[in-house]
């Protein structure tokens, strides 16, 4: 019996996503210590662990979530690179990366919201 088959995965796409939003969230909430407790941070950690739920579940009000966090997401990429750009490398790079990313699986989450039934 393959992965696939017991986590119930339907699409690989979704199965991606969920990934991203699962890794995310984690970053930000062990992250949350050393930056000494921004609650952006931790705003942004904990929507993106409940997205990664309700991908995982296929819930429907999942599709509110993930818009959700890509204003947030966009937001925060935004004044994080506007205000320490060209200070550290690895920062720009992996703010740029996120941007990207939030609004691929945003994009993709949006289009295939038909495989999220409840």
């Amino acid at each position: 019996m393959s992965l696939r088959s017991k986590l119930k995965i339907e699409s690989v796409g979704m199965f991606v996503a969920f990934i991203f939003y699962a890794l995310v969230g984690i970053i930000c909430v062990v992250a949350l210590p050393m930056a000494n407790f921004p609650p952006h941070v931790g705003i942004i950690g904990i929507l993106s662990l409940i997205t990664a739920y309700g991908l995982f579940k296929s819930r429907v009000w999942t599709l509110w979530v993930v818009v959700a966090l890509f204003f947030i997401a966009t937001t925060f990429s935004a004044y994080t690179l506007y205000c320490a750009f060209g200070e550290d490398l690895l920062l720009d790079i992996s703010i740029i990366a996120y941007l990207v990313l939030t609004w691929i699986f945003t994009a993709y989450t949006a289009a295939k919201r038909k495989t999220l039934e409840s």
